[in-house]
This record gives C-alpha cells, structure tokens and sequence, in this order.
C-alpha cells in the first residue's frame, strides 16, 4: 500500500518509523490546545501563558547550534533520545505546574527537547535512506506526522468539548506518555557518527564559510515563511478581514492534511527525474499562485469565497509537497557526514526563526487590510526565487535531479 502512494519500503526502520507516528499523535493532541490548557488549569493570563511560550521559543533559537555540534561529537542517537526524554519530561510537569516560572522553565525544557530531535532527525534519516531515495524518506515521513497531527487534533477537539480539567490533563498525559513510547522504540535506532578513527577536518568557521550552504538556508527561510500561513495567518484572514464562517478554515486545514497525508508520496514520484532547483522554482511559482487567489477570495460573495478559499488551499498545499522533500534531501546531501549535525542546525534556524518573526509579520499586514500580506508575500517569493536560481549555479546537489541516482543505481 505504501509502494502504491510512492512511500519508501519501510522494512528494517519499522520501529523508527513508528516512533515518529506516535510522537506525531501525541503532539497532535496537544498542539490545539496548548494555550487553553494554561488557561483552565492554572490561573494565569492569556498574556501571561503567550508570553511563556514565546520567551521559551526565543531562548531556544540559539540552542541550534550547539545541539548541531553535540550531534557531530556524540552521534544523533544520543540527542534524538535525549530530545524525547526532555519532552516527555516537560509535558509530565505540566500536570503540576501552575505559576508564570514554572510554566517557563518546563516549556523551554520542551523547547530544548524539540530542538534535540529536529536536530538530530534530519541526520538519521539521511543514514537509513539511501542516496535517490532521500526525498521519499523525507516526505513519507513528513506526511506520516502529517497524519499524526490530524488524529491527535480530532481527540484534541473532544477534550476541548468536555472542557473539565481532567479532560486537558488527559491531553497532556497522553502526550508525555507518547514520548516515553517513541523514546523506547528509537533505542533500535542506529547510531550515527562519523566512523573515522582520527579526527575529520572543520569547524564552524568550515559551516559558516560555505556560501553555497548559505544561499540554501536563505532558500529554506523562503519556504519556512510561507509555510507559517495555514497556522498563522489564514485563520484570522477568513474570519476576520474577510468575515468568512469559522468553519472553512477547519475545511481548509482537513485538505491540507489529507493532500500531504496520502498525496505527498505521488508528488514526489511525478518529480523524479526533474532538477531540484526546477522544482524548488516551482514551488515559489505555486505559491504566488495561491496568494492570488486568496487575494481574490477578497472580492467574492460568501459562497463564492469559502468555494475560492478551499481551492486557495489546494494550490498552497500543492507548493508545500512540492518544495519540502526537495529542501530536506538537498540541506542534509550538500553537508558533509562529520559536520551534518552542524550544517542541519543552520536550517533549523531558518524554521525558527521564520516561526518567531511570522506571527507579528502577519498580524501586521493583515490589520491594514485583505492586500498588503499577499503582495509582500509575493516580493518574498521573487527573492526566494532569486535565492535559488543562485543556489543552483553554485551548489552541485541542487542541480541533481530528484530521485536520479536511485534511478541509475536500478539500471546498472
């Protein structure tokens, strides 16, 4: 079924595989609920609890970088266990948890937690996939998490209907107990190090002197920020700015996860054989696409604009199986295997970065109207698309075509 839908042959990394599915459920259920949980257990603010969250999201962005250092000197077994535990941890002492400081010390030690396992993620996968075969391991596991969120957000949605402080702290101890379960099956994870017996040349300076790995980062901010949309900006464009019911974005979102669900597999088949620099063009192409037609949902009737909004988001989802697979084999084969936990974190801080900057970038535009956040949306895709044209005359992998290599190591 999976080999159907273009996903890779599991075989051997089921219990990884696995992992990363139950993780995604547990995170799925408390994801929607995060601020609501606060809100009813303890008796802080809503400005108190955001500002928890926000200040832990900002002390995390500089742990990138040293997590990306611990991968390269202690292997991404270790920090992918590590990630796991610090979650699971964080998410038990929010059952206790009930002033500003401990709420803010337990969300950065899952921030730190977070930041252990996507820094060590794109390391591991790249190790049980074999080269041509990245971008459907990138993608199948994409999707596979994809999934996860929608089944944890469906039980999410039950606890918020009951809406008793035991039905959030049933949330919350689901998701802590999901990470001890994922932490279990990862132990069956290979390690991953580098195997020369002496030490292997470079440094940061090494990392931080590669323009073409530069131009890439600034390629992946380009994605990153776009992809902050559907979160961020889509449900309080619909509702607010354009008055639309509140349940077309609940539509919008439920396509969004089936297309990556069970369509990102056959997209990235139908991208075999094309050059990824094309593709990650294309991407930016698409996604000009949609801001046009979300832009023009402005001028509609009701009708005719949540019918317009929903096809928007068709289009939007379409970029995003088309770009993410290509970025995450392509960040994690530019970088050589001794400094792979390094080069990943700079891409990593390009997902955070974009994700600290979009909330107030968003509301910002959009309190000036239904235009100005499509048009600056639309300049940043010219840019990101300058970005890549360079990236592709400078950087060999980006000029590979997806999927090739696995295609020639058939034929021969």
């Amino acid at each position: 079924m999976l080999q159907r839908l273009g996903f890779p042959a599991v075989g051997e990394h089921r219990r990884f595989v696995t992992a990363i599915a139950v993780d995604a459920v547990g995170s799925g259920v408390f994801m929607p609920v995060s601020m609501l949980y606060f809100l009813a257990v303890t008796d802080l603010t809503l400005l108190q609890v955001g500002s928890a969250i926000s200040l832990a999201t900002l002390v995390s962005l500089p742990l990138g970088p040293v997590v990306g250092s611990l991968v390269d000197r202690l292997g991404a077994k270790r920090l992918l266990l590590a990630g796991n535990a610090l979650q699971a941890a964080s998410f038990a002492a929010y059952l206790v948890v009930d002033s500003f400081a401990g709420v803010l010390a337990w969300t950065v030690v899952g921030a730190l937690g977070r930041t252990c396992f996507w820094g060590s993620f794109g390391n591991i996968v790249t190790t049980i996939s074999q080269p041509g075969q990245r971008e459907r391991w990138f993608g199948f596991l994409g999707a596979l998490r994809n999934v996860g969120f929608a089944i944890g957000g469906l039980a999410s949605g039950l606890a918020v209907t009951i809406g008793t402080d035991s039905a959030f702290a049933a949330v919350v101890a689901v998701n802590a107990i999901s990470y001890l379960v994922a932490l279990w099956l990862l132990l069956a994870v290979p390690e991953v190090r580098p195997t020369a017996h002496e030490p292997l040349p470079g440094s940061w300076r090494t990392v931080l002197a590669n323009r073409p790995y530069r131009l890439l980062v600034l390629a992946q901010a380009g994605y990153s920020l776009p992809m902050m949309i559907l979160n961020y900006a889509l449900p309080v464009y619909a509702v607010t700015v354009l008055d639309l019911p509140g349940w077309v974005i609940g539509v919008v979102f439920t396509v969004n996860c089936l297309m990556v669900g069970f369509g990102q597999g056959l997209v990235v088949n139908a991208m075999s054989g094309r050059v990824r620099v094309r593709m990650l063009l294309l991407t930016q192409a698409v996604f000009v696409a949609s801001y046009a037609i979300f832009l023009g949902v402005s001028v509609l009737p009701v009708l005719a604009a949540t019918a317009v909004l929903v096809l928007g988001g068709v289009v939007y989802t379409l970029a995003e199986l088309t770009g993410g697979p290509v970025l995450a084999a392509l960040a994690a084969e530019a970088a050589p295997d001794h400094l792979r936990g390094r080069y990943l974190s700079l891409v990593q801080i390009a997902w955070n970065g974009t994700g600290a900057v979009a909330p107030v970038m968003f509301a910002w535009l959009l309190e000036r109207g239904a235009a100005p956040l499509w048009w600056v949306m639309a300049v940043v895709a010219l840019a990101s698309a300058l970005v890549i044209a360079a990236l592709g005359r400078s950087m060999p992998e980006a000029a590979d075509r997806v999927m090739r290599r696995h295609e020639q190591t058939v034929a021969a």
